[in-house]
Order: structure tokens, then sequence, then C-alpha cells
């Protein structure tokens, strides 16, 4: 889904001085903000911001100061990561 914003041209041009992507900065409040609020899960922001690891979602929250809810559904994924992982590894072996 494409989400088109309207801005006064101020607004928007001042914003686009003083950020470097105005869309980009845009995306990571809108994950940022999900995140913290409990409407985003770890995996949503991965494929919102097109991040290949959770290593990079768990960078991207530090950086900006969000704490990293791990609970048991995240356990239970790594978990499945690791079993498939290990599959492919023996697989290859």
């Amino acid at each position: 889904m494409q989400i088109t914003l309207d801005l006064p041209d101020d607004v928007a041009q001042d914003l686009d001085i003083k950020l470097k992507n105005l869309p980009r900065a845009m995306l990571e409040s809108f994950a940022l903000e999900g995140y913290r609020s409990g409407k985003l899960t770890e995996e949503q922001i991965r494929r919102i911001l097109g991040y290949g690891t959770r290593m990079q979602v768990h960078a991207f929250l530090k950086e900006h100061g969000a704490y990293l809810n791990y609970g048991l559904e995240d356990l239970e994924q790594d978990i499945e990561t690791l079993r498939q992982l290990r599959d492919r590894e023996s697989a290859q072996s």
C-alpha cells in the first residue's frame, strides 16, 4: 500500500532542509511509533524498513532509544529460525 501525505509547502521545505531523506525519516518515525505503541512487531518493522535481518531492526531500535520487547513469540521464532539453519547446514554436508 502506498500512502500519500499532504504537508504545507513551507513545512515540507523546512523538513527537507533539516532531514537528509524526508520520506525515509517519516517512514522510520511511523515504524518507531508503531513499535513503541505495540501496534507493530519487530518482523513488521523489518519488512517496512526493508531490513534483511532482525539484528538490523535491533540496531535501529537501539539507535532510537526504543525498548526491545523480546517475548515468548520472539523466542519461538528464533528457535524455528535456528532449526531451519541447522537443517540447511545438514543438507549441505
